[in-house]
């Protein structure tokens, strides 16, 4: 499609807001047509015969039901808690197994070893490890193992304290390594048949972090009743780890682990459970043993690479159309150096990138080959191959694909004013040039001017001018969470003063629904935060919302924006927030948003002793100068 002239069917667009798969989805989730779903084991490998689990009997159950809320209601500290935190876990050392396999069990036992310290962890750990295969293949059991595991972080470093300690006549059971350990040998000796059970991968994947001493965000172990669709959908490359110290034995352990993905990696390319587990593997060992990771990545790409050939160029590319093994490619192109990036790209992907932002599964590894650009050289090949297709590529329901590539612009600092233009072509308001004002709604619903806007123009027209009243009349549409991420990346430009122009254009009914709207509220998060925003272009787009206060105060989200705008803002300016606020002190106070922002303005203090508040805003504002001049020093 291109930058030539106008084609009929581009006058009237409506970009869709891009597969629910990555981040087109609602929370940046992936699609219900990619989900893993539970699939027979890989040939040459049976499930197991598990024992009949032990039965758990009623009184037991509501037994460990009052201990739980006993232990709710108890003191945070003290020898009380200790005790009777140790007396509970004692007890369950005798029905592990049949807790742990019990639904209502389960849950109760992941929530008691939240409070478990050293000793009665490793029981229960030591009471479960005869019967992990059947323990870890269970669908309650395997949340026991991983909630026990993810106490690691917590109690490690309490580890050498208390074997010091408890010096005894008595025969020492087993450390808390010893036992991890002992668990990470079991599942290496059956290391396939684990990745590839659908309950069992959870254990090894928890496996692979607590030895790796990085805990990801996403792969973290909830009640299951605390899950709702958007927290499953999460992408773990969104999350932030969470690094914590562990002994050099789990290094050596998960280096061991690890290369038992090279023995099949066959499987681990096509499999979708065992694949989750190499990803989650790559992920760690990027961070912790950056060469084993380097060595995995080419053992994939060396594997692929020598399959049968595609018709149109690398056999690479017949993998990145595939449901699984494109989800693998995904994480290898995030973790790969950029040397080897580079070399990827020119062996496999150059000439490609058109066919793959077109592609419905392809488009994904693409995101992530954008996402992992960071180098001048690789972003302008790139960006000279897919900038033509923009347009193209978003009316085919792939803005991810556009929204990566404006990433990569601002995280390489080149192409940014050429982006930019390309991007109000797509969109349809880059001539006549009264029409770049309106970019900003544009771009945070996905709609070019004429759907936006209801107009009906004929093929060759001469595209009209934008109307300042019609642009005010028309309230702004749902703001999706790609077009915020474009607006994001736009902001953080070196000259962002377009988008800049455009939010000070929007009316002040238009900049609140901005501002209310779970995505649309980071667009303004943007403007308060981008090095490139001056203080002065802040406060023209900023004063929009006066008048707007007590509404942004009373919101979800707006309350969050209106917090940040005031602790950002000079002591004129918080007098004028509070005046307006205080006008409405009663709503705010009755209202569940409306009341933090209230007390985090010292609202009361302002309405009854106004020079108390200025002298203490006066002294949070010295403060906060002479933090700004350190930090800038």
């Amino acid at each position: 499609m291109g930058l030539g002239p106008r084609s009929p069917h581009k006058a009237g667009r409506r970009f869709p807001a891009g597969g629910k798969r990555g981040r087109g989805a609602k929370v940046l989730g992936r699609s219900s047509g990619r989900e893993r779903q539970p699939c027979p084991p890989p040939d040459g490998r049976s499930p197991p015969a598990l024992d009949a689990h032990p039965h758990l009997s009623p009184e037991a159950l509501g037994y460990f039901r009052r201990a739980l809320l006993a232990l709710k209601e108890a003191p945070e500290a003290g020898e009380e808690r200790e005790l009777m935190v140790h007396n509970v876990l004692k007890e369950v050392e005798a029905q592990a197994l049949a807790l742990a396999t019990n639904r209502t069990g389960s849950e109760m036992l992941q929530e008691l070893l939240g409070y478990s310290t050293l000793k009665p962890l490793c029981g229960v750990l030591a009471a479960l490890r005869p019967s992990l295969r059947s323990v870890a293949c269970h669908r309650c059991g395997v949340h026991v193992l991983q909630s026990a595991l993810q106490q690691l972080p917590r109690l490690l470093g309490s580890c050498a304290e208390e074997e010091a300690e408890e010096e005894e006549a008595v025969p020492p059971l087993e450390t808390l390594e010893e036992l991890v350990l002992g668990l990470a040998s079991e599942v290496c000796d059956d290391f396939l048949f684990y990745c590839g059970d659908t309950h069992g991968s959870f254990v090894v994947r928890t496996l692979l972090q607590v030895l790796g001493g990085t805990l990801l965000e996403s792969e973290r172990a909830r009640p299951r009743g605390s899950r709702s669709p958007e927290a499953q959908r999460t992408p773990a490359r969104e999350c932030k780890p969470t690094d914590f110290e562990v002994p050099e034995s789990f290094l050596n352990c998960l280096q061991d682990l690890s290369s038992c993905f090279l023995k099949d990696i066959a499987v681990f390319i096509t499999d979708k459970i065992s694949s989750f587990c190499f990803q989650v593997a790559l992920q760690i060992l990027h961070r912790k043993v950056p060469q084993l990771c380097a060595h995995l990545c080419n053992a994939v790409i060396d594997y692929l690479s020598n399959r049968n050939s595609s018709a149109d160029g690398s056999p690479l590319l017949l993998f990145l159309r595939d449901q699984t093994s494109s989800r693998l490619l995904e994480q290898v192109l995030l973790v790969l150096e950029p040397p080897r990036l580079q070399s990827l790209f020119e062996d496999h992907f150059q000439g490609q990138l058109q066919t793959m932002a077109a592609h419905p599964i392809a488009n994904f590894p693409l995101q992530r080959l954008l996402d992992a650009v960071t180098t001048p050289e690789l972003l302008s090949p790139v960006f000279e191959e897919l900038s033509p297709a923009l347009e193209a590529v978003l009316a085919q329901g792939h803005p991810g694909v556009v929204v990566a590539l404006v990433g990569a612009c601002r995280r390489v600092g080149t192409h940014q004013a050429q982006v930019l233009q390309l991007l109000l072509e797509a969109f349809h308001c880059a001539e006549p040039s009264s029409r770049q004002v309106a970019c900003v709604p544009l771009f945070a619903t996905l709609m070019a001017y004429e759907v936006y806007y209801g107009l009906v123009e004929e093929e060759g027209a001469v595209p009209a001018d934008h109307q300042v009243e019609m642009g005010a009349a028309r309230a702004l549409g749902e703001v999706t969470v790609l077009g915020s991420l474009l607006l994001q990346h736009l902001l953080h430009f070196s000259t962002p003063g377009l988008i800049l122009r455009s939010l000070g254009a929007l009316t002040g009914p238009q900049l609140l629904t901005l501002a209310q709207s779970p995505a649309g509220s980071h667009v303004l998060d943007a403007v308060l935060t981008s090095p490139s925003v001056t203080r002065k272009q802040r406060r023209r787009v900023l004063k929009t919302l006066k008048g707007q206060y007590v509404a942004l105060a009373c919101s979800r989200h707006g309350s969050r924006v209106l917090d940040a705008i005031w602790n950002g803002a000079a002591l004129g300016a918080r007098k004028e927030i509070a005046a307006e606020l205080g006008e409405r002190n009663q709503e705010l106070i009755k209202d569940p948003f409306g009341h933090h922002v209230a007390r985090n303005v010292a609202l009361t203090t302002f309405l009854k002793r106004r020079e108390a508040w200025e002298q203490q805003q006066g002294a949070v504002a010295k403060r906060r100068r002479v933090l700004n001049s350190i930090l800038e020093d």
